[in-house]
């Protein structure tokens, strides 16, 4: 609705996961790090932690995107409350198998039998599983128990998880699942400058060829937002319809001030 007003190819500040928007500020870069290192290095798996948007799911989808052409295997799922039996048959599917045994014992001995055959081709399998704190007991078991499959002395399995911080308090309860995921991480929000810097960048990639948001505005957007990305989108977002409306030639303090008045309000 914006965009011709403000010269934009495209929505700067939509909340969904895409990689071509993603600001590698140090925390994301330390996390995209850690997602590398488990994968490249073969670890058993790996844990990221953040509140809701933060810029998890984004993160993840960067890491495959730098990993799809690397001789991996991967699995990715963010449906996690399927019952573990069935989220077991989900990972069956996903290696290939389209007729499922009915126990649990068949199905594990398929999976096991996908994870090595592929292991033998010099391809490592990931895991990937996103809204992770939705995990149940049974399913975490589970799935401690896959990353005990080796060929040739040489896992054949790393988990990947991310999840709210409800997620760290469920893996610290289970000692045994928690030794198999020796790297974790903690996407903190963003800071000050960070939260102006990714701001910025977002315009850029949208088309930006000015300046949209007035300096002062950069301030008022952390402190409401405390730099959370999914927070700055949403205010940055009606801050610009507004700017529109009003005909402004750039979005300047008064309008973010008014955005904050109404997110602020209880209906």
């Amino acid at each position: 609705m914006y965009l011709e007003y403000w010269q934009l190819k495209e929505r700067p500040f939509e909340n969904v996961p895409d990689p071509r928007f993603f600001y590698l500020s140090n925390i994301h870069q330390e996390a995209l790090m850690r997602l590398l290192y488990t994968a490249r290095e073969e670890k058993l798996g790996c844990y990221m932690i953040g509140v809701h948007g933060c810029g998890k799911t984004t993160v993840l989808n960067v890491f495959e995107e730098h990993i799809k052409d690397q001789g991996f295997n991967i699995i990715s799922t963010s449906n996690p409350l399927l019952p573990w039996k069935e989220f077991l048959k989900e990972i069956v599917y996903r290696l290939g198998v389209s007729e499922f045994p009915q126990e649990t014992v068949d199905i594990l001995h398929i999976i096991e039998e996908k994870l090595v055959n592929i292991k033998s081709q010099n391809i490592h399998t990931l895991l990937i599983i996103d809204e992770a704190h939705l995990l149940g007991e049974e399913l975490m078991e589970e799935l401690r128990l896959l990353l005990n499959i080796e060929y040739n002395n040489r896992t054949c399995l790393s988990i990947i998880l991310s999840g709210q911080p409800e997620l760290s308090e469920k893996i610290d309860s289970f000692p045994q699942f928690k030794q198999r995921l020796p790297i974790r991480y903690f996407v903190n929000p963003l800071d000050e400058q960070d939260t102006k810097n990714y701001i910025e960048h977002r315009l850029k990639i949208a088309g930006a060829q000015r300046k949209i948001f007035d300096d002062a505005c950069f301030d008022l957007i952390y402190e409401f937002t405390g730099g959370n990305p999914r927070s700055i989108n949403n205010l940055c977002d009606i801050a610009l319809l507004i700017g529109m409306g009003k005909s402004l030639p750039y979005v300047d303090t008064d309008v973010v001030k008014e955005v904050i008045e109404d997110l602020s309000k209880k209906y």
